[in-house]
């Protein structure tokens, strides 16, 4: 029986790489703008290469291209590129579709919520509570907090922690195979990868359940839950 559901956030309830796109072409038509002689898909390549390598949530994105650049940071265009960056993002920030429904719902029949993020701390909460969704959580636990990423099982065993449930009670649903399916069934995790947020082309997930749309973990947990003594509120 299913008694929590631990989500991911970025590509999961958050249509994050979509923002992060947006963002990105922005910040480099800013800095163009200001003086950089980079054409803009060369820059808009080479600040992706940064991200895959130090991080998604890398803060220095734009000093580090510069300075491997140039050897030096032309703070006209960092400045330009920041704020284009800032001001694209607040409009390109967006729920998936269907996940205010499927959370409430899952709050209505009583299953118990958390969030596993590799993401620091401040940026996962100010995304939570941007869209009003933190009311849902009994748990969030971040990058800050566990101080490991996953596949790492400490995230996962704290949130389980938190919500008081055990790992075969749980359900994670996650867009990563590689970090939020293979860790939850290392700890026997039922698990549900999210297809809709997936930048990597995953053939095979390996997880229990596979989704196109958040809504469909309505029926998972009816299947899931059925038969075993758990009544839906009507």
């Amino acid at each position: 029986m299913i008694k929590s559901v631990i989500f991911d956030v970025d590509n999961t309830l958050l249509d994050f790489m979509k923002m992060k796109r947006v963002a990105i072409d922005a910040a480099v038509d800013a800095m163009i703008d200001a003086g950089l002689k980079i054409p803009k898909e060369k820059m808009i390549e080479k600040i992706y290469q940064v991200y895959w390598r130090e991080g998604i949530e890398d803060q220095h994105v734009f000093d580090k291209v510069l300075l491997e650049e140039f050897g030096y940071i032309d703070y006209k265009i960092l400045a330009a590129g920041i704020l284009g960056y800032r001001r694209a993002k607040e409009g390109a920030l967006a729920l998936y579709p269907h996940v205010q429904l499927t959370l409430m719902t899952l709050l209505r029949w009583g299953i118990k919520m958390g969030v596993v993020s590799d993401a620091p701390r401040l940026p996962v909460w100010l995304r939570i509570c941007a869209f009003g969704l933190h009311h849902f959580f009994d748990c969030v636990i971040t990058y800050d907090d566990s101080k490991e990423r996953k596949p790492s099982p400490k995230p996962f065993l704290m949130a389980l922690d938190r919500l008081n449930t055990r790992p075969e009670e749980a359900l994670m649903v996650g867009d990563w195979a590689e970090r939020d399916i293979k860790g939850a069934k290392m700890l026997n995790m039922r698990t549900v990868f999210a297809r809709y947020g997936d930048e990597f082309g995953t053939k095979d997930s390996g997880a229990d359940y596979e989704i196109d749309d958040i809504i469909e973990l309505i029926d998972i947990i009816k299947l899931e839950n059925e038969g075993q003594g758990y009544l839906f509120p009507k």
